[in-house]
């Protein structure tokens, strides 16, 4: 039986072939798998390991009781539509239609999946900044794209002009903005979303923003692409509920912009899931609609516990790179005499009963040059927890690893 397909291209873009040419597993599956061989702390993935809004869990398991468990419509039930509608305006000045304009979607990564499957073809270029996030290399692949990166070089995780500059052409077909961005958490600031918007102009690009992390920023304000001038109208954007209401499990997330990408996002969403989380959507509804005050409390308790752990993390000997947004830390461990990160987590359980994510794994290896000593702790835990692995990690520093 052959066992060549897109599947390895998909596995290629994500940086996932093992050198025999096998499947290797995802670096957040590995690790969180090492966590739960040692009874090590999972700082690795980005789960968070308490419920969010009391209010939206209550309403999820109400509708499970009222019979909200059949196939819901195909662009999502009208109510959850209209809340993220009414959430874009609210809270970003946009206005939608929730009838030809929103479409829900099996968490942020289907939306993602079903726009460039929608729009790339057999050679279109889509660029993104690296590090990214693996599903974006393994998507790009899928749909047969070619990827092309703009670094994001530490310690200011910012892009340079002429580099992203150089990066866009008229072979693009996609620029994929990630802002808040995972995993630096960097908020790309408007003088570098307003390039991104005069090079998609130019190169007639569609730009697909991926804003998961839209509410857990740290006074650093997020600036939507969408609401820049000439934006809109070739602008998907994407987000979803599992993180700002720590409901990842849920796979809710929704993708909005001008009818006609819409469309196209739905011609192909249609035949991956169809459809999906019928209760949940009139919970997620139920959150969209809750006062600021909780949204603002939720980013308040997050930049509590970056600190918490940044702390910990800097005590322990790591130069820490304070991040504007998101649930992650990035910590540089050279300072340790740890210049391989990757060597550094697999030691970690035995060295302080803790795990991270290597940098590296989100950078193509021809460019991890300037990432190895990088490592990304994950701070969306319990208080509890986090001083707990803060102690442990102090270990490090009279280990000299």
């Amino acid at each position: 039986m052959r066992t060549t397909g897109p599947w390895l291209r998909a596995a290629e873009g994500a940086m996932l072939l093992a050198p025999d040419g096998r499947p290797a597993p995802t670096v957040l599956a590995e690790m969180s798998a090492l966590a739960a061989a040692t009874g090590a702390i999972n700082l690795g993935q980005g789960f968070p390991d308490q419920d969010g809004p009391a209010a939206v869990v209550e309403a999820a398991a109400a509708a499970v009781l009222a019979g909200v468990n059949q196939y819901p419509p195909g662009r999502g039930i009208p109510d959850l539509r209209a809340a993220i509608a009414e959430h874009q305006r609210r809270f970003h000045g946009i206005d939608l239609d929730p009838e030809r304009e929103v479409l829900v979607t099996a968490g942020a990564t289907e939306a993602l999946a079903a726009t460039l499957l929608a729009l790339v073809d057999t050679g279109d270029e889509v660029v993104t900044f690296e590090p990214f996030y693996d599903a974006y290399g393994a998507l790009i692949r899928l749909a047969g794209g070619t990827h092309v990166t703009v670094p994001l070089v530490a310690p200011d995780f910012l892009p340079d002009e002429a580099a992203l500059r150089a990066a866009v052409t008229d072979r693009t077909r996609v620029i994929l903005v990630n802002t808040p961005h995972n995993p630096t958490g960097r908020v790309l600031p408007r003088e570098v979303l307003a390039t991104i918007v005069e090079l998609a102009e130019r190169h007639d690009a569609v730009i697909l923003t991926d804003e998961v992390y839209e509410h857990l920023t740290f006074g650093v304000p997020h600036v939507p692409i969408a609401t820049l001038p000439g934006a809109w109208e070739r602008t998907v954007t994407v987000s979803s509920a599992g993180k700002t209401f720590s409901t990842t499990g849920w796979k809710i997330g929704w993708l909005s912009g001008p009818a006609a990408l819409v469309e196209a996002a739905l011609a192909v969403k249609q035949f991956l899931t169809f459809v999906n989380g019928a209760p949940f959507q009139p919970a997620v509804a139920v959150g969209l609609r809750l006062p600021d005050a909780v949204f603002q409390g939720v980013a308040d308790d997050l930049r509590v516990k970056r600190d918490l752990l940044a702390a910990g993390l800097t005590a322990a000997g790591f130069d820490v790179m304070l991040p504007d947004a998101t649930y992650f830390v990035i910590a540089d461990a050279a300072p340790l005499g740890a210049p391989d990160a990757r060597a550094l987590c697999l030691d970690l359980p035995r060295l302080a009963g803790v795990v991270g994510v290597p940098v590296t794994a989100f950078v193509r290896p021809d460019h991890a040059a300037g990432y190895r000593s990088l490592v990304r702790f994950a701070f969306c835990k319990r208080r509890e927890v986090l001083e707990e692995a803060a102690g442990r990690l102090a270990a490090l520093r009279a280990t000299a690893v």
